[in-house]
């Protein structure tokens, strides 16, 4: 059996064989990210061994620098190993005592863990659950650039109109957008006539805000401390734009994601409280749970387990949660308990017990949250749908 670990970068990567006795067979080479450098790699695997089943190959899990490489090599017949880099790290620490980290330490690093250690192959992912994940996070990187220039938004109206918050029902509705987009300060809306300060707000509200909400919004205007700055109106203006672009994305996402879902069709949304939304995210972070063999490793990869720590008679007794793992996954577990927990008795009163037993709310949730991804484990794995408990 030989053992190839493989170092991975942005522009190259530096690769090590090993045999199963620990020599090198194959010393230090690097290769190119592209085409003739993956050629390279090809020729250096098979010249070691003709059966791609005699040659295990292993790379930490980097992101997207490694997804070309991954794919290449299942494509000609390898079964990678992905390694968490914290795992790789701790492994090279404890090789030596000296404080060296280089590319080709890591290289050798990794050949050595897949020679002592029994790993699972990487399983890659099928297209959908590809596409799912990718859809998941660029959403989830959409609403958080959203969320920020929301904030923004609020600090401009804070300068420019400080009382508007106090004379409509949110900062973030079409109308609030409509009427800031076209008289983006107090000094403008003070100065506007006030029958079309009314076909505005009635037009952008859809009826919802009449001529008496007008008259109270220009009224408020004309006694407002805002500042005049034709500099923030225009930064007010843009940030708008910008925020109704990012909704028009979020939603055009967000039809792919329930597109995908419907042809999942997976079990999980069968528990109520968990939608397409939440669903995605924990199907595509997990590969539909095809990586993990018990529920308690998936919540391990999703840092909901708690910490450890005992030593000689010392064993603590207020752990945290390690929130190592997919953040993701962590985030939409927890979340999607929230709303399981609303929607289900079972759910509900099993929340209520660890509420009574004095846990916090926050703690409270995360037992739950354990006892949900038994659930859909469970679930997925039997291919049944949710049935709630009388």
């Amino acid at each position: 059996m030989f053992y190839a670990g493989i170092d991975v970068a942005m522009d190259k990567h530096d690769c090590v064989v090993l045999d199963s006795d620990g020599n090198c067979i194959v010393e230090v080479f690097t290769f190119k990210n592209n085409r003739d450098g993956f050629k390279t790699l090809k020729k250096v695997l098979l010249s070691c061994s003709r059966n791609p089943k005699k040659i295990k190959v292993g790379l930490e899990s980097t992101g997207h620098y490694s997804d070309n490489l991954l794919a290449f090599l299942n494509s000609i017949g390898f079964a990678p190993v992905l390694f968490n880099p914290l795992h790789t790290n701790l492994f090279r620490k404890g090789l030596s005592l000296r404080k060296t980290k280089t590319d080709h330490v890591d290289a050798h690093t990794i050949a050595t863990m897949l020679r002592t250690e029994d790993l699972k192959s990487y399983s890659q992912q099928s297209y959908h659950l590809a596409e799912l994940k990718s859809l998941t996070r660029y959403r989830s990187a959409l609403v958080s650039d959203c969320s920020r220039h929301k904030v923004t938004l609020v600090r401009l109206c804070q300068i420019l109109f400080p009382e508007l918050k106090t004379v409509v029902s949110a900062l973030h509705v079409a109308s609030v957008y409509a009427l800031l987009s076209e008289l983006p300060s107090a000094d403008k809306i003070a100065k506007c006539n006030l029958t079309h300060l009314t076909a505005l707000l009635s037009s952008a509200s859809k009826g919802h805000y009449s001529r008496d909400k007008a008259i109270e919004i220009r009224d408020a205007a004309r006694a407002s401390i805002g500042i005049k700055s034709v500099v923030k109106e225009l930064e007010l203006q843009q940030t708008i734009e910008l925020i109704q672009i990012y909704q028009q994305q979020i939603e055009a996402v967000e039809e792919q994601i329930n597109n995908l879902m419907d042809e999942i069709d997976s079990p999980i949304t069968s528990i109520p409280g968990i939608a397409n939304r939440m669903a995605a995210v924990i199907l595509a972070e997990t590969n539909n749970f095809q990586d993990f063999e018990r529920a308690e490793q998936v919540l391990a990869f999703a840092g909901l387990e708690p910490s450890v720590y005992q030593s000689g008679q010392l064993t603590s007794t207020h752990s945290k949660m390690v929130k190592r793992g997919s953040k993701y996954l962590r985030y939409a577990i927890f979340n999607a308990t929230k709303y399981v927990c609303h929607w289900d008795p079972t759910f509900r009163s099993y929340l209520a017990k660890k509420r009574a037993e004095g846990k916090p709310y926050n703690v409270a949730v995360s037992h739950a949250a354990k006892k949900l991804t038994r659930v859909m484990f469970h679930l997925v794995k039997t291919n049944k749908e949710f049935v709630p408990q009388a």
